[in-house]
């Protein structure tokens, strides 16, 4: 019979296509994962990985293996997490959350307001978002969950659509070449700031050169917190989510215009492996994130 402890390593090796990967989400060392996967390979008759560029790449006889381990495991798990009983009115888990700054002004006051009516014990982390690492992130069990704009890298990971973006543009209120319109000539003429790509906010670079266009970037930063500052003493222009526009006009720190080309709204999602971990915990803490959604977009 196969041993319980070597199916949960080959299943998150698989999963994250890394031995240290699985390491962490087992929160065991990585010389125990990789022995289990040399007693694995044993069983198996089966070399199971193969290094590449891209992580570890599962052999044929791997992939077959997963369905039937993945399956099985998740089966053995949940009837486990049935047999507990997760109180959130009295529970002090800690629970690990990516946003971006943006998320952190425009939800996470209310998020917080929420967990003390329900969960007064909970602990929340939050975690800088990085858009490129988000699927580690995920797999490994780093966070238990995110909310961010829709990322194409996250793989079979639970989510839940909570609102759609639309990007504006702002501008100093004494801007000396833009009075009343923004037209796409002057909007490409002026300099611009834009968020570093990791935080996710990169689909007005991409609608732009699908125009064959390229906008002039003076400023290059790695959150929007300053945004309002820089653009009430400055001439750059900054295009960003209404949401966060709105707050900045009521800080007075500028005035809005509607972009002169389409972009598609930005969906946002939350995300999660309610399977990895404390399955009990991580789906409480999702459904509350999914139950809280509605508040937290209320004006």
């Amino acid at each position: 019979m196969m041993d319980l402890n070597l199916v949960r390593v080959f299943t998150a090796i698989y999963e994250t296509r890394s031995v240290s990967g699985a390491a962490a989400r087992l929160f065991i060392t990585q010389p125990s994962a990789s022995y289990a996967l040399a007693r694995l390979r044993q069983e198996t008759n089966d070399a199971l990985f193969k290094r590449s560029r891209a992580g570890m790449e599962p052999t044929p006889t791997a992939v077959q293996l997963y369905k039937v381990f993945k399956k099985s495991l998740t089966g053995i798990e949940k009837a486990v997490a049935n047999t507990r009983t997760f109180t959130p009115a009295t529970s002090r888990h800690k629970f690990r959350l990516a946003l971006s700054d943006l998320g952190e002004l425009l939800l996470l006051p209310r998020l917080v307001a929420g967990l003390r009516d329900v969960a007064p014990g909970i602990q929340l982390e939050v975690v800088a978002i990085d858009a490129i690492r988000l699927n580690e992130w995920l797999l490994t069990g780093k966070i238990d969950a995110a909310i961010c704009n829709r990322n194409a890298s996250v793989s079979s990971a639970q989510r839940e659509l909570i609102l759609y973006e639309r990007y504006v543009c702002l501008l100093n209120d004494r801007h000396p070449r833009i009075s009343n319109r923004l037209s796409l000539e002057e909007y490409m003429q002026e300099k611009h700031v834009v968020v570093a790509a990791t935080s996710g906010h990169h689909i007005v670079e991409d609608r732009l050169k699908e125009f064959g266009l390229e906008r002039d970037i003076a400023l290059e930063v790695p959150h929007f917190a300053a945004l309002g500052e820089l653009i009430a003493s400055s001439e750059l222009l900054v295009t960003l989510p209404s949401a966060a526009a709105k707050i900045y006009l009521s800080r007075r720190n500028g005035r809005l215009f509607e972009l002169p080309f389409q972009v598609p709204d930005q969906e946002v999602f939350i995300y999660a492996h309610t399977e990895i971990g404390d399955i009990s915990a991580k789906t409480w803490f999702y459904n509350f994130l999914k139950d809280a959604s509605p508040a937290m977009m209320d004006p």
